[in-house]
């Protein structure tokens, strides 16, 4: 008897000590969400961003439900639709297309350049240019490949309902009229979650998919993270509007983020979105690399207890 008494004091001092480390993980989690919010509040322009740890669930929200143009982002679900539709037979992605003077656009990417209909390029090479290098000549050529009202009819039963192409690239009469490419910080951040997850169609579908968003290119959320940190993303800019979309796998943290901001007035939405980015990936490497006391150690020895 008198020994199991002798454990009570062992008892409540364990349980104070993992009460003040819980305690400590909120006042880093709070310090994390004012430098976010100070960063949002120095913006010119009205920022919105949604940040998922996808080991845990763990979300950062600010402005995350505001709607905004996407710019070239809005390209990841042209993206989706196009390996959707490969996936269900409607062409292969070896097949080629035709590049017609009559539907080159300016604005980024280089298919502009070529001669009238000398070049023909794989549907998949058409993708990595939309992606890589956000050429506007070859979104326009998927789009019409696969159909504007298809990639929202997808979007619509993903349960994305703000998430929208109404526009094709280069069209400065629809958007004059405000037919804009749309989503939000969260819609994007459950979108890039689910390729993560292996979800959208099938885990072939969904790397297929991120193999292409992780090719090399700059972006303002990989400037915010070590060089040896692998970003899927995808960019997008337009006047007045800076957005992005990504994965950052962070070896023992993966986390998705989502940073949009619009009404810009210096044009320095991507100085934001790198201050967001760096901010969030030292909060995330001292979850996934500390202990719950804060000392960095390898976290293969923290597997291995």
């Amino acid at each position: 008897m008198m020994r199991r008494l002798a454990l009570v004091p062992f008892i409540v001092l364990l349980h104070h000590a993992a009460f003040g480390q819980a305690t400590q993980w909120a006042m880093l989690r709070e310090n994390t969400l004012h430098a976010l919010q100070s960063a949002v509040e120095r913006s010119s322009g009205i920022v919105g961003l949604t940040a998922v740890d996808l080991t845990s669930g763990e979300t950062f929200g600010i402005n995350d439900t505001l709607l905004y143009s996407q710019g070239s982002a809005i390209k990841i679900p042209i993206l989706m639709e196009v390996f959707k539709q490969a996936r269900e037979g409607r062409f292969r992605l070896t097949d080629r297309r035709p590049v017609p003077r009559s539907l080159m656009v300016g604005g980024s990417g280089v298919l502009q350049y070529l001669g009238d209909g000398t070049s023909e390029l794989s549907i998949r090479d058409l993708a990595v240019l939309m992606i890589v290098l956000s050429d506007n000549t070859a979104t326009n050529i998927l789009i019409d490949l696969v159909g504007m009202e298809n990639i929202n009819r997808t979007l619509v039963s993903l349960g994305l309902r703000k998430t929208a192409v109404h526009r094709r690239m280069i069209d400065q009469a629809a958007s004059a009229r405000g037919d804009e490419n749309l989503s939000t910080p969260a819609e994007a951040a459950t979108i890039m979650k689910m390729l993560y997850d292996g979800r959208f169609i099938d885990r072939a579908t969904s790397s297929g998919i991120i193999e292409i968003l992780l090719f090399g290119k700059a972006g303002a959320i990989s400037r915010g993270v070590p060089d040896s940190v692998r970003v899927a993303f995808k960019p997008g800019g337009i006047a007045g509007v800076s957005t992005e979309w990504a994965v950052v796998y962070l070896p023992q943290r993966p986390y998705v983020l989502a940073v949009m901001a619009n009404y810009l007035a210096d044009g320095n939405g991507e100085g934001t979105i790198k201050e967001i980015s760096r901010t969030l990936f030292d909060y995330f490497w001292r979850k996934g690399f500390a202990t719950p006391f804060g000392t960095y150690v390898d976290p293969a020895l923290k597997e291995r207890r």
